[in-house]
Order: structure tokens, then C-alpha cells, then sequence
């Protein structure tokens, strides 16, 4: 019909972007848990806020790290800017590690959990103390 006005398509919604490589999706809980959501990596950053700093340190963890999960999770926390490896002053060649700002800020995530745990898993119990 010459007198009718024509039709608009209906308006796309913007693409969502696809995942940036080693992420699942853009899901910002599924993004977390790819960092840190394995069975080790928060106890290794417990570890580090309560004051461990050398990898013998954590591997006297009531859980028992193997000496090969320890190493890539602490080169993991390192890669993705939780953590950094620094050399120690007092002996040559010995490195130490110590959480980052980025690695820090889940200081409240820690928190939530061990209340969690304590309110809701019986027999559990506050034994490690974070570092001031």
C-alpha cells in the first residue's frame, strides 16, 4: 500500500563482548571464581594475610598443600596481581611473598566466609588470626 509508512526493524541490544581469554563469561562471580575459586588458592591468601611468607611457611598449614599445588598457586596469585614474589633482605636468593592491593581487598571475602563457616559448619573454630 503506497500510503503506509515503512516498518522499522526492532532495535538490537548491544552484543555482549565475548570473554576475555582463560574467563568462562563476563559473570563477575564466574570471573572470581577463575581466580581463586579452586579448593587452595584462599587458604594460600589466608595464609598470606595471617603473616606466611616463604613456601615452606605454608606448607605447615594444618591442610597440607603438596609442594607442586603450592608453587602454581602462588605463581597464579602472583600472575594475576594478588600476590608479589620479593627478594628478603636478611638472606641472598631467598624470595618471600606478600599480598597486593588487589589481593588485600579480599580481606572482607575471607571474613565472610570464616563467619560463615563458624555460624553454619559445627565443630569449626578461628585458630589462624589475620597479620596487622
Amino acid at each position: 500500500m503506497p500510503n503506509e509508512k515503512p516498518r522499522k526493524a526492532p532495535a538490537r541490544k548491544a552484543a555482549v563482548q565475548p570473554p576475555d581469554e582463560g574467563h568462562r563469561s563476563v559473570c563477575p562471580v564466574a570471573c572470581a571464581l577463575d581466580l581463586f575459586g579452586d579448593k587452595w588458592t584462599l587458604l594460600v591468601i589466608r595464609d598470606l594475610m595471617s603473616g606466611k611468607m616463604f613456601f615452606k611457611d605454608f606448607l605447615s598449614s594444618p591442610e597440607k598443600i603438596s609442594t607442586n599445588i603450592l608453587a602454581d598457586r602462588l605463581a597464579r596469585l602472583v600472575e594475576n596481581g594478588l600476590a608479589e614474589r620479593f627478594p628478603t633482605p636478611d638472606v641472598a636468593g631467598r624470595d618471600a611473598y606478600r599480598l597486593t592491593a588487589k589481593g588485600q581487598s579480599l580481606r572482607s571475602v575471607l571474613a565472610a566466609l570464616k563467619a560463615w563457616g563458624l555460624a553454619h559448619i559445627q565443630g569449626t573454630e578461628a585458630q589462624m588470626q589475620p597479620a596487622s
